[in-house]
């Protein structure tokens, strides 16, 4: 049986009640949607610094191999990090480790889709084990594996007194 977290119908900057290392399950998954935008684009480059024409500049990427403009791949791979921090695990997570493999380009326009798996448990250290994917459309444009720092139930428990 796959434990699955439905999408609400919030942003990533909505969390959801933080989920404690105890209930979670290998198979859970969790997903956002996030359109990539021009302004999205330019706050990535402008945050950054990374202002590599064939993010920024129409008529430099036209003559790329890409034939027109590409998102940061490190924008698209950040969806996850929104995914891990706002829905599974949620609040009280820290990121570890993340591994990718950049597959296809994202253009502006796209509707990424985030979504990661638990496909390992460790007890011992409180670390969760998730497969990362950004999908646009059908195809996958991005993967990899992230592993994840979850608070006890006895820790947020603490934290909330």
């Amino acid at each position: 049986m796959t434990a699955v977290l439905q999408p609400r119908d919030a942003s990533p900057a909505e969390p959801v009640d933080q989920i404690a290392f105890e209930d979670l399950v290998i198979g859970q998954t969790a997903e956002i949607r996030h359109e990539v935008s021009e302004d999205g684009v330019k706050t990535f480059a402008a945050l950054t610094g990374d202002t590599n024409p064939i993010h920024l500049s129409e008529a430099y990427a036209a003559n790329t191999r890409f034939g027109g403009r590409i998102a940061h791949g490190l924008y698209t791979a950040s969806l996850i990090s929104a995914v891990l921090g706002t829905r599974l695990p949620g609040p009280g997570a820290v990121y570890l480790s993340q591994t990718i493999k950049f597959r296809a380009p994202v253009r502006i326009g796209d509707e990424v889709v985030a979504q990661v798996e638990i496909t390992a448990l460790d007890p011992g250290r409180q670390r969760a084990t998730f497969f990362c994917t950004c999908s646009v459309g059908d195809k996958v444009v991005l993967d990899g594996e992230a592993q994840v720092m979850v608070p006890s139930r006895d820790e947020i428990d603490a934290e909330l007194a």
